[in-house]
């Protein structure tokens, strides 16, 4: 199988603008999800709308494709990503790994259980999934969390916390049963991921502001892998304080 990695990066995040161009131990955000991609693949696309997005990965000799404006997700950016340097190559690829442009810190040992879940020919889109361990995660909206079946198949994405715990505390069912929350990840089948952004946007999706709601709701499969890590995705320059402060040297992260 043709793996290619796509990082959508945007410019204008709400929370954090410039983010992909913040400065972590010397290197830019986006440099640095890029080396992390580079370790396990061989092709990596940043796909972006901006030019200083894009001169800035043609300064540190990365692969990047200038995409529209006007997504609305980074599944879409990544699918035109896909096309153009596909027409560009001339090379295909089956599997298509969508990494955020916010995640800097994310463990070559996860692409690899992402990459694993396509050994499976029946695989049509993976994810990674981790457990949960206090309450404050379980019920945070800005983490959310995802119920699957004995084929480790998503059943549902939800900002709420699932499954609900009824007349006990979190404390006391933590014992009896296993909380875990989504890690946005994404690796999709080339031909898959062409087919999601051809869907309307659904009702669950719009409700919980959850993409992969969509995809579940008009019955395709995600593949959840559970990782031991955590996320450490950047969302506001607070993040990224606390997480440097953790540490001089961003080797010992990765």
């Amino acid at each position: 199988m043709n793996f290619i990695c796509i990082i959508p990066s945007r410019y204008g995040s709400t929370r954090f603008p410039g983010k992909p161009l913040a400065d972590i131990f010397g290197k830019t955000m986006i440099q640095r999800v890029y080396e992390q991609a580079r370790k396990i693949f061989d092709y990596v696309l940043v796909a972006t709308d901006d030019i200083r997005i894009s001169k800035e990965v043609e300064n540190f000799g990365g692969l990047v494709i200038m995409t529209s404006e006007n997504h609305n997700s980074g599944t879409d950016r990544c699918k035109e990503a896909l096309n153009k340097f596909e027409e560009k190559s001339g090379k295909k690829f089956d599997i298509t790994i969508n990494i955020q442009g916010d995640e800097p810190f994310i463990k070559p040992e996860q692409l690899i259980m992402l990459k694993n879940c396509f050994n499976d020919s029946d695989t049509q889109i993976a994810t990674l999934i981790k457990k949960i361990s206090s309450q404050a995660e379980y019920l945070n909206p800005n983490k959310p969390k995802v119920i699957f079946n004995k084929n480790n198949e998503a059943i549902y994405f939800s900002r709420a916390g699932i499954p609900y715990i009824r007349e006990k505390t979190f404390e006391q069912a933590k014992k009896e049963n296993t909380f875990y929350k989504h890690i946005g990840v994404y690796a999709y089948k080339s031909e898959i991921l062409r087919k999601l952004t051809e869907l309307e946007q659904s009702g669950l999706e719009l409700t919980e502001k959850l993409e992969q709601n969509r995809w579940v709701e008009n019955g395709f499969k995600i593949k959840v892998a559970i990782t031991e890590y955590e996320s450490l995705s950047v969302d506001t320059p607070e993040d990224l304080d606390k997480i440097i402060k953790l540490t001089k040297n961003f080797v010992d992260f990765v």
